[in-house]
């Protein structure tokens, strides 16, 4: 049975089509909502903001679980999972410098201006009652000195308050609202020196440092806000375990009702990790699954005279680089790089008949469609099939062949398990779409 790409998920509408011919990346802005409306009013608004620094996964990650996996009931929950997109996407604390330390005054002319700017006018947005602003802390934050990791100058594992309390009506009295919910997330916790700590800078008092940051901007147009810390002393699967018990906490205790498509364990946020990192090139034309994807990705059929575009399922995901190299890379991490082979593109065809499993089905180009033991692509007049992988002797058109996994040479899967392979279809010397095929049933090859 085939299962189409949710490529078209609610959340990719906010996506922004990325080019290579863009100066740097722009962040994402991503409102989760209750489909029903009414609802969204019932409750208030939430405005999270990962990957400020860009050398800290743990919040970014965790920032966009939140767009892909999980479904707002009550109230709204806005998100910006890549605020220094540029900065991640290179693995850098801050290429133009920290970008926590922009937001008291800043230079017309600094590259990253217009979005500080940007973000200023989100985080100050009358519909924002609250903020939480997620970083991965050294250490583990004590308020008495344990050791060299556990002390009152580490970051790691505290939720960060600038002052006890500012002056709003919604949720201005931070310290109470703070000791709570670190209360609530400790309870979670076995091991006392990785539980949670609520951190006071008295950032008023004379912090110069803390003054230009992001949350001290923010409840200074009465915005609360507070900033979330996960040890660096974890793996990234364990920070983004933590930031989320603290998120879900937030979320309960301010009447955000929701609902996620995974259990809370950092077993399943591994996986989850690796959930819908497809990349969909100029209109699904090019679609490809680089959650496993190999180390290259050979003669993938690019629009010939046209900047690279797409659409990621995910918002960490990105594609850079130039000419006959694009790099994909998904958050600090590069999971594959793909050499292009140029074609102009013919959008004649959408729609293909194939036998899947003995079943005749019509599959959308752009789609990906599950096998368990075969499949056959039927012949189109006109036009070409290319089962890449797959070779018959004289055989230029691979229509109208039953194709088993055993027939498919494995090197040229998309993914390292072998599993998920492209049909292209081409009209003459013009590429007009793929689909891809993933095989299901691996045992057949034994």
């Amino acid at each position: 049975m085939e299962r189409y790409l949710l490529i078209c998920l609610l959340f990719l509408a906010t996506l922004p089509v990325q080019s290579t011919t863009l100066p740097h990346l722009e962040f994402s802005l991503h409102k989760n909502i209750p489909a029903n409306t009414r609802n969204a009013v019932k409750g208030p608004t939430l405005l999270v903001i990962g990957g400020i620094q860009g050398d800290e996964p743990g919040g970014f990650t965790a920032a966009s679980l939140l767009v892909t996996h999980y479904k707002i009931k009550t109230g709204q929950v806005w998100i910006v999972p890549n605020l220094n997109f540029e900065s991640i996407i290179k693995r850098s604390r801050g290429i133009y410098g920290d970008m926590n330390r922009k937001f008291s005054k800043l230079k017309a002319t600094d590259p990253e201006f217009k979005t500080i700017q940007k973000i200023k006018q989100i985080i100050t947005s009358p519909d924002v009652d609250i903020i939480l602003n997620l970083h991965d802390g050294s250490g583990f934050y004590n308020e008495q000195y344990v050791d060299a990791l556990h002390n009152p100058q580490r970051w790691g594992q505290s939720l960060i308050i600038d002052q006890a309390s500012i002056a709003t009506e919604k949720f201005g009295h931070l310290e109470t609202l703070g000791t709570h919910i670190v209360s609530r997330v400790n309870a979670s916790i076995q091991q006392p020196l990785h539980q949670y700590r609520l951190k006071n800078t008295h950032t008023a008092l004379g912090d110069k440092e803390m003054e230009k940051t992001l949350t001290y901007f923010a409840i200074n147009h009465a915005k609360p806000a507070f900033g979330v810390e996960a040890s660096k002393s974890f793996l990234t699967h364990r920070r983004a375990y933590y930031h989320l018990l603290v998120l879900e906490a937030f979320m309960s205790r301010i009447g955000i009702k929701f609902e996620r498509t995974f259990t809370l364990t950092e077993t399943d946020i591994k996986k989850a990790m690796y959930d819908k990192l497809q990349l969909a090139f100029y209109n699904k034309k090019v679609l490809l699954d680089v959650a496993n994807a190999r180390k290259k990705l050979n003669y993938v059929p690019l629009k010939k005279n046209a900047d690279i575009a797409y659409i990621a399922g995910n918002p960490l995901l990105a594609v850079v680089g130039k000419n006959n190299r694009f790099n994909v890379r998904y958050g600090n991490r590069n999971l594959t790089y793909i050499k292009p082979a140029y074609f102009e593109y013919d959008n004649s065809l959408e729609n293909i008949k194939m036998s899947v499993d003995g079943t005749v089905k019509n599959i959308s180009l752009g789609s990906v469609v599950d096998v368990q033991h075969d499949f056959n692509i039927h012949s189109i007049a006109g036009y070409r099939v290319n089962v890449i992988g797959f070779t018959r002797k004289g055989v230029y058109d691979e229509s109208n062949h039953t194709i088993k996994l055993k027939h498919i040479r494995r090197r040229f899967s998309v993914d390292k398990q072998s599993k998920i392979f492209r049909v292209e279809i081409y009209q003459g010397k013009k590429y007009c779409g793929m689909i891809l095929v993933r095989f299901n049933n691996i045992k057949q090859t034994t």
